[in-house]
């Protein structure tokens, strides 16, 4: 009798598992056969409920701002509303990728052509680059907004006629600068650009400044490679670009290079996005071949190969990288990078980018570090995706949330009726010579950091007649 009792439990425990199973069976059916029988409409005014809900709870939020406690974060939080307000993206288009490439579409199809006044410069090394100005309608004391573009972006692409529209409409000058073979110059001399290097900033800057009337002030804002470019010149040539810039703003920069470039290759889509990218350019290198004919010619870079790139580190590690005298991609990446060079900006240097920009992970963006940054504010947004931030039931290429913060920052920052920023600024620096001096006498025997410096011109030409 003993022994049947464990076999009575083990047959109700089978029991009662069976009819546990037939029971959570039945409530299925049940569930299935209510919602088949829900009218459409039912069903649609379900879906929609539940979207808006997750869009309320998931989407909409205030960005981040990443920035040292001080004047530069108080300036922006007082200042600056579009920061303290929540960014509602467009309802309908909320995904990274979709924003991406939505934000291109819209403002290519309703952006005019910008008439701009065409000026070449001609570089110290023999070669030229395009700075395209637009100045209607300013007077003689509205300040000056440089514009850096993209990877293969140049004056006529459309998130610069964005931003262009949106500065003539706050009265400020803009002037872009065109990269070395892109806006339709024919190159000089074999080199071309890189987002580690800074040499060409260097010149347009200092032109920029002597070109403009002395009571005019100059703010800088570079775009994606725009940033990096822009950026690697705020923290290589900081007492320098602090004389010549008042302000600066970069957006959606991948900071980290490295983690930008794996990111762009995921698949399926963001890989789709790089492919396009590494095609522009190498329709920049094909428009430009006939100046390396005599270059590739007794060397053992295969130029059809290089062409045929899919992907861009596959182009920077066959062109760029070489070109510019790195040994590797990887060294070339890492003297772009951005997220370790913060503490040298002396310039205010306003930022915004996307949480979910296809182009650098969250991960990847230097948020710990701009916290301790005097001069740096990292403005994160929940959505957004690269160079999209699109707002409203139907986008307006007028009134965009980059266009918005672009021109609120600069019209602070460079008009600045009442000095405030002025004088902001001038605390801020204080900070910044006094957490520099504190970090250089807390061990005299350890030399200052040194950042990578631009290769020289002549060490760069002799680079790629070896290659």
């Amino acid at each position: 009798l003993n022994c049947s009792r464990p076999r009575v439990q083990s047959t109700n425990l089978s029991v009662r598992g069976i009819q546990t199973e037939a029971m959570s069976v039945t409530m299925f059916y049940s569930m299935y056969a209510y919602l088949s029988h829900i009218p459409r409409l039912h069903a649609l005014g379900i879906a929609i409920l539940a979207y808006v809900v997750y869009y309320l709870i998931q989407v909409v939020k205030r960005p981040i701002i990443a920035c040292a406690d001080g004047p530069f974060k108080q300036y922006l939080i007082r200042k600056m509303p579009t920061l303290e307000n929540k960014y509602w993206p467009t309802f309908w288009c909320v995904e990274s990728r979709a924003q991406t490439v939505l934000a291109s579409l819209l403002r290519s199809k309703s952006l005019p052509r910008v008439n701009y006044r065409r000026e070449i410069l001609s570089l110290k090394d023999g070669g030229e680059v395009a700075l395209d100005w637009l100045e209607e309608g300013c007077d003689e004391r509205a300040p000056c907004v440089l514009i850096l573009p993209g990877l293969t972006g140049e004056s006529q692409a459309e998130y610069i006629k964005c931003l262009v529209f949106a500065a003539q409409q706050a009265g400020m000058r803009v002037v872009v600068f065109n990269n070395r073979g892109l806006g339709g110059i024919e190159l000089k001399t074999p080199r071309l650009y890189c987002a580690a290097n800074c040499e060409d900033l260097c010149e347009v800057v200092q032109h920029v400044r002597r070109t403009l009337p002395a009571h005019c002030k100059l703010g800088a804002t570079g775009i994606s490679m725009g940033g990096l470019i822009l950026g690697n010149y705020l923290a290589r040539k900081s007492d320098e670009a602090r004389i010549n810039l008042s302000a600066a703003k970069i957006i959606s920069v991948p900071w980290d290079v490295h983690k930008g470039s794996d990111s762009i290759e995921k698949p399926v889509i963001n890989n789709l996005l790089g492919r396009h990218l590494a095609g522009s350019l190498c329709r920049t290198l094909r428009n430009h071949l006939e100046i390396y004919r005599d270059i590739y010619q007794d060397s053992d870079i295969d130029i059809q190969r290089i062409l045929r790139c899919k992907t861009i580190k596959e182009f920077d590690q066959l062109f760029t990288a070489k070109q510019f005298g790195y040994a590797h991609v990887n060294d070339y990446y890492t003297d772009a990078t951005l997220h370790n060079k913060l503490d040298h900006i002396s310039v205010p240097l306003l930022c915004l980018s996307a949480a979910d920009d296809p182009f650098q992970p969250l991960d990847a963006i230097p948020i710990k570090a701009a916290n301790q940054c005097t001069h740096v504010a990292i403005v994160i947004t929940a959505r957004g995706g690269h160079i999209g931030f699109l707002e409203g039931w139907w986008p307006s290429t007028k009134d965009q949330y980059m266009c918005r913060l672009f021109t609120e920052y600069f019209t602070k920052a460079l008009i600045d009726e009442d000095g405030e920023f002025e004088r902001a600024s001038n605390k801020m620096h204080e900070h910044f010579l006094a957490k520099r001096n504190v970090e250089l006498g807390s061990d005299t025997n350890v030399p200052p950091p040194v950042l990578l410096v631009d290769k020289p011109v002549e060490q760069l030409e002799h680079k790629v007649k070896l290659m």
